[in-house]
Protein backbone atom coordinates (compact mmCIF):
# COMPACT_ATOMS: atom_id res chain seq x y z
CA UNK A 1 0.00 0.00 0.00
CA UNK A 2 2.74 2.58 0.72
CA UNK A 3 4.17 2.41 -2.81
CA UNK A 4 0.68 2.44 -4.35
CA UNK A 5 -0.07 5.64 -2.45
CA UNK A 6 3.17 7.22 -3.67
CA UNK A 7 2.50 6.32 -7.30
CA UNK A 8 -1.14 7.44 -7.03
CA UNK A 9 0.00 10.97 -6.17
CA UNK A 10 0.94 11.31 -9.85
CA UNK A 11 -2.14 9.65 -11.35
CA UNK A 12 -5.33 11.42 -12.46
CA UNK A 13 -8.40 11.50 -10.22
CA UNK A 14 -9.23 10.54 -6.66
CA UNK A 15 -7.25 7.86 -4.86
CA UNK A 16 -9.17 6.31 -1.99
CA UNK A 17 -8.14 3.51 0.32
CA UNK A 18 -10.82 2.09 2.63
CA UNK A 19 -11.39 -1.05 4.69
CA UNK A 20 -7.68 -1.28 5.47
CA UNK A 21 -7.67 -0.69 9.23
CA UNK A 22 -5.29 -3.66 9.68
CA UNK A 23 -2.56 -1.36 8.32
CA UNK A 24 -2.67 0.43 11.66
CA UNK A 25 -1.30 -2.70 13.35
CA UNK A 26 1.68 -3.70 11.19
CA UNK A 27 5.35 -2.81 11.89
CA UNK A 28 4.03 0.72 12.29
CA UNK A 29 0.66 2.43 11.93
CA UNK A 30 1.09 2.54 8.17
CA UNK A 31 -2.01 4.64 7.58
CA UNK A 32 -0.71 7.30 9.96
CA UNK A 33 2.83 7.10 8.56
CA UNK A 34 1.69 7.37 4.94
CA UNK A 35 -0.66 10.28 5.67
CA UNK A 36 1.73 12.26 7.88
CA UNK A 37 4.68 11.79 5.56
CA UNK A 38 2.66 12.69 2.47
CA UNK A 39 1.56 15.86 4.25
CA UNK A 40 5.20 16.59 5.09
CA UNK A 41 6.08 16.55 1.41
CA UNK A 42 3.17 18.74 0.41
CA UNK A 43 0.21 16.48 -0.32
CA UNK A 44 -3.32 17.46 0.65
CA UNK A 45 -4.82 14.26 2.05
CA UNK A 46 -7.73 13.09 4.21
CA UNK A 47 -7.19 10.41 6.86
CA UNK A 48 -9.85 7.93 7.97
CA UNK A 49 -9.75 5.23 10.63
CA UNK A 50 -9.59 2.61 7.89
CA UNK A 51 -7.69 4.47 5.17
CA UNK A 52 -7.15 7.78 3.40
CA UNK A 53 -8.00 9.69 0.24
CA UNK A 54 -6.58 12.45 -1.94
CA UNK A 55 -6.99 14.09 -5.33
CA UNK A 56 -4.23 13.61 -7.85
CA UNK A 57 -1.97 14.54 -9.40
CA UNK A 58 -0.22 16.65 -6.80
CA UNK A 59 3.34 17.96 -6.79
CA UNK A 60 5.58 16.62 -4.06
CA UNK A 61 8.23 18.74 -2.37
CA UNK A 62 11.15 17.70 -0.22
CA UNK A 63 11.11 16.95 3.46
CA UNK A 64 12.21 14.56 6.18
CA UNK A 65 10.37 11.26 6.25
CA UNK A 66 9.84 9.52 9.57
CA UNK A 67 9.78 5.77 9.03
CA UNK A 68 9.16 4.45 12.57
CA UNK A 69 11.58 1.73 11.46
CA UNK A 70 9.16 0.48 8.79
CA UNK A 71 11.04 -0.71 5.71
CA UNK A 72 8.04 -0.33 3.39
CA UNK A 73 7.63 3.34 4.33
CA UNK A 74 11.33 3.98 3.73
CA UNK A 75 11.37 2.31 0.31
CA UNK A 76 8.13 3.94 -0.87
CA UNK A 77 9.30 7.43 0.00
CA UNK A 78 12.70 6.74 -1.56
CA UNK A 79 10.82 6.19 -4.80
CA UNK A 80 8.90 9.44 -4.23
CA UNK A 81 12.26 11.18 -4.10
CA UNK A 82 12.76 10.28 -7.76
CA UNK A 83 10.03 12.71 -8.86
CA UNK A 84 9.67 15.20 -6.00
CA UNK A 85 10.58 18.84 -6.51
CA UNK A 86 12.88 18.82 -3.49
CA UNK A 87 15.01 16.28 -1.68
CA UNK A 88 13.23 13.69 0.44
CA UNK A 89 15.39 12.49 3.32
CA UNK A 90 14.63 9.15 4.99
CA UNK A 91 15.28 9.23 8.76
CA UNK A 92 16.28 5.57 9.02
CA UNK A 93 17.42 4.25 5.64
CA UNK A 94 19.01 1.17 7.25
CA UNK A 95 15.59 -0.26 8.12
CA UNK A 96 15.16 -1.50 4.53
CA UNK A 97 17.72 -4.23 5.20
CA UNK A 98 14.94 -6.20 6.92
CA UNK A 99 13.41 -7.14 3.57
CA UNK A 100 15.67 -5.81 0.79
CA UNK A 101 19.32 -5.37 1.86
CA UNK A 102 20.47 -4.31 -1.62
CA UNK A 103 17.66 -1.77 -2.14
CA UNK A 104 19.84 1.35 -1.92
CA UNK A 105 22.53 -0.10 -4.19
CA UNK A 106 19.95 -1.10 -6.79
CA UNK A 107 18.19 2.26 -6.60
CA UNK A 108 21.52 4.03 -7.09
CA UNK A 109 22.29 1.86 -10.11
CA UNK A 110 18.90 2.62 -11.67
CA UNK A 111 19.21 6.35 -11.17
Amino acid sequence: IPILAILATQAEGRFELKNAEELRYKESDRIKMIVENLKTIGLEIEEYQDGFAFEAPQKLKGGKILTAGDHRIAMAFAIANLFSEGEIVIDNPQCVSVSFPSFWDLLNELT
